[in-house]
Formats: C-alpha cells, structure tokens, sequence
C-alpha cells in the first residue's frame, strides 16, 4: 500500500494489487445486523416490549436517564440475538444503525446505551429482587402471548439440565464430577415449538432434579384451564415420588425414563435371553408392559421396559419408562424419544445465543444474564415458528442469525426517511418481504367499522 497515511486523510485507502479499489471506513453509515429489523418487528407486532414495559420496574434514581428501560433491555436482548454476548459490546453497538433504531428514542438519532450504562443496567438494576423475579416470569408472558396467536390444544412440557462451564471466580461456581469442570449447573422447561418456558440458574454442585417444583409449578399455573392437555418428558435424574405426585395431582400425563435396577431386570429376564439363531442385519427391537412400586413410592405405577438386540453386540441395550399413560408401549417409547429434541433446543441456545457466557462475579447478575439470553432465545425462535417462509422453515437459529440477521446494510438518510440499502446473498428481497408480511399477519386486527 503507497503512502497509507497520506491517503487515509480523506477516508481513503487504496491497495497496491489493484489501485481501481477504494477502502472507505463509515462505520456510522453501514451496519453488518440489518436483519435484526425484521426481529424489531415481529416485537412491535406481537407487543413483546410493551409487556416488558409493564412488568420491569424502573430503580434508577435521578432524572438524567439517556435512554428508557425499555430500550435497555432491548439491546441487552437484541444484542444478544446477533451474538454480542458480552456487555464490552455495546461500545461498537451503540454506533450500529440498525441496533439504533431497535433501541429507540434518542438513540435513533444520537446513540445507543455505553458499556457502563449496560452494565448499570444489567447488574444494578435488573438484579434487584423484584426484577430478577418479573425477568423469569417474562419468558411465560411473552410465549402466552404467542398462542394467543397460534393456540395450542396441549402442551408438551420437557425437563432438562444443562452446564454452563465458569472461569473465574463467580459466586457459587462449585465443580461438578458428573461434567468434570467448574461451572453452574441451570434448569430449563421447554415447550413442543422450541419455546422456553422458564429457566433457572443453579450451583454447579446440585443435583439435576434440585429446584425442579419452582421452576415447573409456575409453567403448569399458567396452563392450567387454558389447554386440554398437558404432557410432561423428563429423563432418570428427575425420577423420584414427588415429582410423580405432583405430576399426578396436577392431572399430568408423564413419561420419565427410570433407572435399572435388578428387580426390573429379573421382570423381564425373558426378553434378556439372546435369541436363537443367527442375528439379522437389522435391530431387533422388544417391548414389555407390567406394573411396579419402588419402597420409595406409595402405590404400583405402569412401568414400560424396551430391549434392542443391535447387530455385532453381545448385549441388548435396556431402558424403563415410568408412565401413567395408557397409549400402547410402542407409543409411549415413541412419545418419550422425541423428548431428544429438547438437549437440540439446549444445543442451539448454547451455540446460537451462546447462553453459557455467564461471566460476572455475583450469582444474582450471572442469573439476570440468563434470563436475558432466555428472552433473546426466545424472540429468535418466535420468528422461526411463525414468521419464516417455507425455504427456510427447518433453519436453525445459527443459520438464521448468520444468513438473516447478518445482512450488511448501507444507511442512506433523506429528509424524512431512513434508508437500509440491504445485501442480497442468503435473503433476498422476496424472501425478507415474505418474512414481513407473515409478521404483519400476527398483528391485531383493527374492530370493523360501525354499520
């Protein structure tokens, strides 16, 4: 490159490979996170702030504020959709265009919230109790609102834990021996559609099943009267009497995988017997069907115990599922697997919303940052349910966040107008006017005219 400094005084640099090309740095006119106005949208169209708005209390004190709770807690969770996982982050966001106009206000015209006002905001303000305590309530709020346009007529509800590994010296960040790391240990309740019903974060050193009525006793409230059905998966570590009397009290039909034990082999020690003659190609798959109480428990309950014979393997493969459904077990094993896809869901909101980085010091801020993450999971997933086209129905949120929400836009201002000059490589016009008018649909309609 000839004379870089000299050239770089009107904004230009030219490469020496060839000297037709021009390097111009307007950062505060282009933005790499256009898609996100789509999401910015679907949020206005659905009302999804206005709820925020009135569940958060405002704790700050003063009336210097540059920027409305609202608009804080829309960078926090649209920052985090785009993959600004860290609050550092907001000293290149807050000249972003498009996260500009998804904060609002003043920021629209001036700039979005600063790294210490997000930290103020996220570890000050959204940890005191009332907010931490209305944070993990919105995520139900916010999926209420969803079925008010898509109702469902049952809810499958899955159970699982997950890690979330540490690197410092955060607040109650204990090693676990099961993952063999330090880290913590949160609790999720996901729905059939990917949604996140509720989440907890928990010591790293507890138990899977530890703290699993405060986190489901909520979600079933919430459906209780609304739905005509709901289905509960969970897998051995949440195994025990009270969640089985909860469940059966609250007239949930439940199916958990149940851990071996010798009395379970010796009732189907029949189906253990290596068949005679020579073993196919493919797998040969066995089912059975009785009734069993552990000491623990204070009645008999329907047990289904399934055994595979793989090919090239001496032993079969054994599982049990406790159930107090009455569908075949054939069925009833097919409707526990599908309980998979839930640690997909958990996969994605780690790579995707990367909900793992839980980096601050206090418990109580690690807690608010996964709420977040939970709220930004959950606005990606809404639009992949209701609002993506069918070519793209079955896209990940990695692929979504790569492909729609990292469009590079060119800013454009005329007069009264703002201009997004957007890319077309992954999304083209179509396909993001498509996206648009399935959001537009989701709007409430106005009331018909007087006759």
């Amino acid at each position: 490159m000839a004379h870089p400094m000299g050239e770089s005084k009107d904004g230009v640099l030219r490469l020496d490979f060839d000297r037709r090309l021009m390097l111009q740095f307007r950062g505060s006119v282009v933005t790499s996170d256009a898609g996100l106005l789509a999401y910015r949208e679907l949020d206005d169209a659905i009302g999804l702030s206005a709820v925020a708005g009135e569940t958060l209390a405002d704790t700050r004190t003063g009336k210097n504020g540059r920027h409305a709770l609202i608009g804080l807690l829309r960078q926090s969770v649209f920052g985090r959709l785009a993959g600004y996982d860290d609050v550092n982050d907001a000293e290149r966001l807050r000249h972003n265009p498009a996260m500009r106009w998804i904060v609002g206000g003043k920021a629209a015209h001036g700039s979005a919230a600063s790294p210490s006002q997000m930290g103020r905001f996220e570890t000050r303000w959204l940890t005191v109790e009332k907010n931490l305590s209305a944070l993990a309530d919105l995520s139900g709020r916010w999926i209420d609102i969803v079925h008010g346009r898509r109702p469902p007529r049952g809810i499958v509800l899955d159970m699982d834990s997950s890690v979330s590994p540490t690197h410092g010296e955060q607040e109650n960040s204990v090693w676990n021996g099961h993952y063999a790391c330090t880290c913590y240990h949160p609790l999720f309740v996901f729905n059939q559609f990917g949604d996140l019903e509720r989440c907890a974060l928990r010591p790293g050193n507890v138990h899977s099943a530890n703290g699993w009525k405060e986190v489901l006793d909520p979600v079933v409230a919430r459906y209780w009267g609304k739905v005509s059905r709901i289905y509960f998966r969970a897998d051995a570590g949440f195994a025990n009497p009270e969640v089985y009397e909860f469940l059966e009290a609250e007239r949930i039909k439940y199916a958990m995988r149940l851990p071996k034990n010798p009395i379970l082999q010796g009732r189907i020690g029949y189906l253990l017997k290596r068949p005679v003659g020579r073993p196919p190609n493919e797998v040969r798959r066995f089912h059975a069907n009785f009734t069993y109480q552990a000491g623990s428990w204070t009645k008999p309950r329907r047990v289904i115990a399934k055994v595979e014979w793989h090919p090239g393997e001496l032993v079969p493969r054994v599982g049990f599922i406790v159930t107090n459904l009455s569908r075949p077990a054939e069925r009833v094993v097919a409707f526990y697997n599908k309980r998979g896809t839930c640690e997909q869901w958990i996969k994605e909101g780690k790579g995707a919303i990367k909900w793992t980085r839980l980096s601050c010091r206090t418990f109580a801020a690690n807690a608010v940052r996964l709420q977040l993450h939970a709220l930004a999971y959950n606005l990606g997933n809404f639009l992949r349910t209701l609002a993506t086209p069918e070519p793209i129905k079955d896209w990940s949120l990695t692929s979504l966040k790569e492909k729609l929400i990292k469009i590079g836009a060119k800013v454009v201002r005329h007069g009264r107008y703002v201009f997004f000059q957007m890319a077309e490589v992954a999304i083209p016009r179509q396909m993001f006017q498509e996206i648009l008018r399935l959001i537009a649909e989701l709007r409430p309609q106005p009331p018909p005219a007087p006759a």
